[in-house]
């Protein structure tokens, strides 16, 4: 895939209106308050940038999974609210998507102003990318300018469907998303360090098999390590595994042996004999679990040689955390991983979902390079697979 694709800084906005797909898929309480208002803020960047050039701004976003209905509960009205307080003027919003209400709007914006059309994903078109829905879209602007990296690897009507109809860009959050993950990849400063966690080696086959072709050194922890260290004869206990990709695990481990790449499994494991909070710990070997004890994080010695691969890094990319984080017992690991990227003078890349929700909430966010806003998309990134809403943008 390219990865060198034009911006809205290659592209006249001026008195234009220009179509931007946001990714406000934000969390809420029951009573429809947003808690967390990172993917708002995100967004700013680009929508200001339109805004000081005087285009006139149309916003569109999916939120959770409506399933093609109208249910108010997935109403985009909360991120219009949250959005005109951080701009500081009224974000204007549409009732619908394409209907009345959208076109009234739409034929009375004025540059400078911005509005939020109702979540995309009321329509089923949107997911089916459906040509008469994205024409429809389409026919509001002049301009698209995709800035939704957590949904860039869906081909929608909102994500890759338009770009049939008009010039297509990218907005900054995307730009940022594919110019240093796409450089990580491409050309990476060295030695190159990927640290992949997770419960199932299932998830991260196509991940793993890719950077096999690109890293110095793969550190493999969690649940998934465990399908590893049996494939090599190990005693696992309890520990949850994939026999089904043991084959696969020892294919990895020998294509790692011929390209010369340092493959590390745990060698050590902190273990339990129940999947729960209260669980008493242990240290055993990771290759020596007793029947009645599943693995759960992994050791100290596993922390300080995963560190110690992690300390020489010139490129870092973690996906996924180590152990069962969510469990104090059992988050010793992530956190020693996550303090020693943060401490590493390396370009660290944080893949999105857990890992990224691990950084966060050891408080380590500003110390990463980048941390990607996408969970599924950085993946497929990672796996080095075309994604539909980065394809269909203009390339420089």
């Amino acid at each position: 895939m390219k990865y060198n694709k034009r911006t809205i800084e290659d592209i006249d906005v001026a008195n234009k209106k220009v179509l931007v797909r946001c990714d406000f898929n934000v969390p809420q309480d029951e009573n429809g308050n947003i808690t967390d208002d990172n993917r708002i803020t995100a967004a700013l960047p680009t929508i200001r940038y339109l805004v000081s050039k005087k285009a006139a701004v149309i916003l569109c976003s999916h939120l959770g999974r409506p399933k093609g209905e109208f249910k108010m509960k997935y109403s985009l009205a909360p991120v219009a609210a949250r959005l005109s307080e951080l701009l500081g003027f009224e974000v204007r919003m549409a009732k619908d998507v394409i209907g009345p209400d959208a076109d009234a709007l739409v034929s009375a914006i004025k540059p400078g102003d911005v509005i939020l059309l109702e979540n995309v994903r009321f329509h089923a078109e949107e997911e089916k990318n459906d040509p008469g829905f994205a024409k429809k879209l389409a026919s509001y602007a002049d301009i698209y300018v995709n800035d939704a990296f957590g949904t860039a690897h869906r081909a929608h009507a909102t994500t890759a469907g338009v770009a049939d109809y008009l010039p297509a860009v990218c907005g900054y959050l995307i730009g940022k998303e594919i110019g240093i993950m796409g450089k990580a990849l491409e050309d990476p400063k060295r030695p190159f360090v990927a640290i992949l966690g997770g419960a199932k080696v299932s998830d991260k086959i196509g991940v793993i098999n890719n950077l096999l072709d690109k890293v110095d050194t793969i550190n493999i922890g969690s649940g998934m390590a465990y399908t590893f260290i049996k494939s090599q004869g190990g005693a696992i206990g309890t520990s949850i595994c994939e026999n089904e990709k043991l084959d696969y695990a020892r294919e990895m481990i020998e294509k790692a042996k011929a390209k010369g790449v340092k493959f590390l499994l745990p060698t050590d494991t902190i273990a339990a004999d129940k999947f729960a909070a209260d669980a008493e710990p242990v240290c055993v070997p990771s290759n020596a679990i007793p029947d009645n004890l599943m693995g759960l994080d992994i050791g100290p010695e596993t922390i300080k040689t995963f560190s110690e691969a992690i300390k020489g890094a010139g490129t870092v990319v973690w996906n996924g955390p180590m152990g069962v984080f969510e469990f104090e017992r059992f988050a010793a690991g992530t956190r020693a991983i996550a303090t020693a990227v943060a401490e590493s003078n390396s370009i660290s890349i944080i893949g999105g979902g857990d890992s990224a929700a691990a950084i966060q909430q050891l408080g380590f966010a500003d110390r990463m390079t980048h941390i990607s806003t996408g969970g599924g998309a950085s993946l497929e990134f990672l796996e080095g697979l075309e994604l539909p809403g980065i394809a269909c943008l203009m390339d420089k």
